[in-house]
C-alpha cells in the first residue's frame, strides 16, 4: 500500500531531510507524498492508491488532530470496525481502511491490534501526551526498523531511509556475519546495521521521553483437536480459503494473482476467479525441467482466467543481484528472490495489488522436510548411545548414500532443524571467515522458541519453528521487498488470523505422511480442482541455479567477487575460490554456499561502496 519514515525532535533543515528520507522510498508509493512536520516529529508518506483513491493520503488525524496517523499496509475487516467505531461517536472524513486505527486506537487503546485483520505496520503520535505507540501485525508480513540514538528515534518501512538523515551513522555489524554464513539471512530482531532493529512481528513499541518499551500482544499458539475426523478439516479449509479470499480481495483497484504450478497459488487463483475475472503471472526459464509455465497456463485455462508468462534469461538474473539486493536493505541469499522481483515487475505492469501463497505451508505443512519426522520414526528407536556411536563413526567418512540419515537421526528435532536455510557449519565457518567471532551453534538461535513447543510433536514444532524463523527473515522479507520495488502490493491471504485459528487445530495426521504434504489442504483443493492438479508435488520457485554457476561466464563474475578487496576484508580467499572450483567440476555441488557468500559481497557494495 505505501511505505512511510519519521524521526522525533527537530532536525537542522528538516524538511529537505524528510524529503530526501522519502525519496529512498518512492518505489512503495508513486502515487503521492505528504509530510507532518512540528518540534516533537516529522512524518513522511508515499501512497500507493488501493482504496478511497483520491481521499486517502496520510499522515491522517483524528478530530482534534492531536493524533496523528502514517500507516503501511491493509485492515480487511475495515468496514465492520469503521461502523462500530461511528456508533461510538468517531467521525471519519474518509473511507480508507487507515482511518479505522486512529480512531480505534483513541477508543481502544492497544487493545485495538486484537480487533485487527489484516498485515500492517503504523505509528500514531499522541501529540498532548508526546508519546509513540507503533505496532507491527502478528506474523510480520509488513516491515519495521528503528534506529534509536541518544535523544532521537528514526522509523520507517525500509532502512535505506535512514541514509538521509544527519544523524544517522551508517556502520557494518560485522558480528551479524557469523549468524548470515548459518542461515543465509540475518535472524532475530537486529540488522547488518548497528543501531538498527526490526520491530518484531505481533509486538508494540511506545516511545516517550526518550525511553522505548516493546511489548508482546499476540502469540500464535497450537491447540490440536484429536477428536475430529478429516472430513471436518477438509470441510474447514474448503469454507476458510473461499472467505479469506474474498476478504483479501477488497480493493478499489484491479487484483492480480501470482500462479505457479504448486497447490497454494492455483487454489487462491480459483477461488479469485470465481469472483470476477482474472490475470495471473507466471515467471519460468527456457530449461522445462524448472519452468512452471506450462503447468500454470493449464491451470488457468482451466478456469478461465488470463494466463501471462515470462520466460527469464540466465542474463537478466545476474544482472539483477545488484538491484535485488539494495532493495532487500538485508543480505538474503535465497535465489527466489531475483524471481520474486521479475515476476513482481512483470504484473506491475496491469494490476496493482496480487495475491500470492505465501504461509500455506507453514499453516497446512507443506514443507517436504515436515516429512522428515516420519522417516526417521523406526531409526529414533534404537538407543541414544547406539545412534551417537554410529555418528561418531560414520561423520569422517567420505559422502555415501545414508550417512546425513545417520547424522541426523541422531538429534532431536531441536538439534537438527533450524529451518529450510542452514548453509556453513562451524567447522567450515571457522575456515572461510577470515576473522573470529562468537561461535554459536545454529540450534541456539532457536532455543527460545522450541521451548514454546516443549509438548508438541516434532511436525507441529518445525512449523512453529518456521513460522516465527524462517518465514520473517526471509519469505516475508522478500515478498514485501520486490514486490513494493515496482509498486505492487503482495497480499498473502494464508498468513491470516482467521485462517491460523484452523491451522493451529489441525492433527500432524492430517498434514504430512511419508509420501505428500498438507494432507487435508490438498483434500480441500480437490473439490476445486482435477485430482493431479491438487497433488502435485511442490516445486518453491525452481531455477537453473546450480546450472548457472557451473558456467564460465558467471563463474569469472563470481571470481571477480570473491577475490576482490572487500572479500580479501571478510574471507579466506583461497577457501571460498575452492568452494567455486568445486562446484564449477561438479566434485560437489556448493551452489547456495557460493550464493550466500556472493550476496553478501553485492550487498556490501551497495551499501558501502556505491552508497
Amino acid at each position: 500500500m505505501c511505505g512511510f519514515i519519521g524521526f522525533t525532535g527537530e532536525t537542522r533543515d528538516g524538511d529537505r531531510v524528510l524529503k530526501n528520507m522519502l525519496g529512498r522510498i518512492a518505489h512503495r508509493g508513486p502515487d503521492s507524498e505528504d509530510t507532518h512536520i512540528d518540534k516533537d516529529i516529522s512524518l513522511g508518506f508515499r501512497r500507493l492508491s488501493i482504496i478511497d483513491l483520491h481521499n486517502g493520503s496520510q499522515p491522517l488525524y483524528n478530530e482534534d488532530k492531536s493524533k496523528i496517523l502514517v500507516f503501511n499496509g491493509e485492515i480487511y475487516n475495515f468496514k465492520i470496525l469503521r461502523e462500530d467505531l461511528i456508533k461510538k461517536g468517531h467521525n471519519f472524513t474518509t473511507h480508507t481502511d487507515s482511518e479505522v486505527l486512529i480512531h480505534g486506537y483513541e477508543e481502544y487503546g492497544k487493545d485495538l491490534l486484537l480487533k485487527l485483520r489484516g498485515m500492517f505496520s503504523f505509528v500514531i503520535w499522541d501529540s498532548k501526551k508526546k508519546k509513540l505507540f507503533a505496532a507491527r501485525d502478528y506474523f510480520g508480513i509488513k516491515p519495521f526498523y528503528y534506529y534509536q540514538t541518544k535523544d532521537k528515534l528514526l522509523f520507517g518501512s525500509e532502512i535505506k531511509s535512514f541514509l538521509e538523515h544527519p544523524d544517522f551513522k551508517k556502520e557494518l555489524f560485522e558480528e551479524k556475519l557469523y549468524d548470515y554464513m548459518t542461515f543465509s539471512c540475518v535472524p532475530g530482531n537486529e540488522t547488518f546495521f548497528k543501531n538498527v532493529y526490526k520491530l518484531p512481528p505481533a509486538h508494540y513499541m511506545e516511545y516517550e521521553s526518550g525511553s522505548l518499551r516493546i511489548t508482546r500482544y499476540f502469540q500464535p499458539k497450537f491447540k490440536i483437536d484429536n477428536d475430529k475426523p478429516m472430513e471436518y478439516f477438509v470441510d474447514k479449509i474448503s469454507q476458510s480459503v473461499k472467505e479469506t479470499v474474498s476478504a483479501h480481495k477488497i480493493s478499489d483497484v484491479e487484483v492480480g494473482s501470482f500462479l505457479s504450478s504448486g497447490v497454494d497459488s492455483e487454489y487462491l487463483a480459483l477461488e479469485l476467479k470465481k469472483l470476477g475475472q482474472l490475470k495471473t503471472y507466471t515467471i519460468g526459464f527456457d530449461d522445462k525441467k524448472y519452468s512452471e509455465v506450462v503447468d500454470a497456463k493449464s491451470f488457468a485455462d482451466h478456469i478461465g482466467a488470463v494466463n501471462k508468462a515470462r520466460i527469464l534469461s540466465s542474463e537478466e538474473y545476474f544482472s539483477s543481484i545488484g538491484t535485488v539486493q539494495y532493495h532487500l536493505d538485508e543480505p538474503l541469499a535465497n535465489p527466489s528472490a531475483n524471481l520474486l522481483f521479475f515476476v513482481s515487475d512483470f504484473a506491475s505492469k496491469d494490476v496493482k495489488v496480487v495475491l500470492s501463497g505465501e504461509g500455506a505451508d507453514e499453516m497446512f505443512g507443506g514443507y517436504n522436510v515436515y516429512k522428515e519426522p516420519l522417516a526417521l520414526d523406526n531409526y529414533q528407536k534404537l538407543p541414544l548411545w547406539f545412534r551417537k556411536s554410529l555418528v561418531f563413526v560414520v561423520d569422517f567418512l567420505p559422502e555415501f548414500k545414508g550417512k546425513n540419515f545417520i547424522i541426523r537421526g541422531s538429534k532431536t528435532i531441536e538439534e537438527r532443524y533450524v529451518g529450510n536455510s542452514n548453509i556453513f557449519n562451524i567447522r567450515e565457518k571457522r575456515k572461510i571467515l577470515k576473522n573470529k567471532y562468537i561461535e554459536k551453534p545454529a540450534k541456539d538461535y532457536l532455543e527460545d522458541i522450541y521451548k514454546e513447543v516443549l509438548n508438541e510433536d516434532d511436525v507441529t514444532k518445525m512449523q512453529y519453528a518456521d513460522i516465527h524463523f524462517w518465514m520473517v527473515q526471509e519469505i516475508l522479507l522478500k515478498a514485501d521487498k520486490m514486490s513494493m520495488a515496482h509498486s505492487l502490493e503482495l497480499r498473502v491471504p494464508f498468513l491470516d488470523r482467521e485462517i491460523f485459528k484452523l491451522a493451529s487445530t489441525i492433527p500432524t495426521k492430517y498434514k504430512v505422511s511419508k509420501l505428500n504434504t498438507k494432507l487435508a489442504f490438498r483434500k480441500a483443493a480437490e473439490k476445486e480442482m482435477p485430482e493431479h492438479m491438487a497433488q502435485r508435488k511442490k516445486m518453491a520457485f525452481p531455477l537453473p541455479l546450480v546450472e548457472w554457476l557451473r558456467e564460465d561466464r558467471y563463474c569469472e563474475i563470481i571470481r571477480t567477487y570473491f577475490c576482490n578487496d572487500t572479500s580479501k576484508k571478510f574471507f579466506n580467499q583461497s577457501e571460498i575460490i575452492k568452494l567455486l572450483n568445486e562446484h564449477k567440476t561438479s566434485k560437489k555441488n556448493n551452489a547456495r554456499k557460493i550464493w550466500t557468500i556472493l550476496t553478501f559481497l553485492v550487498w556490501y557494495e551497495e551499501y558501502f561502496i556505491k552508497r
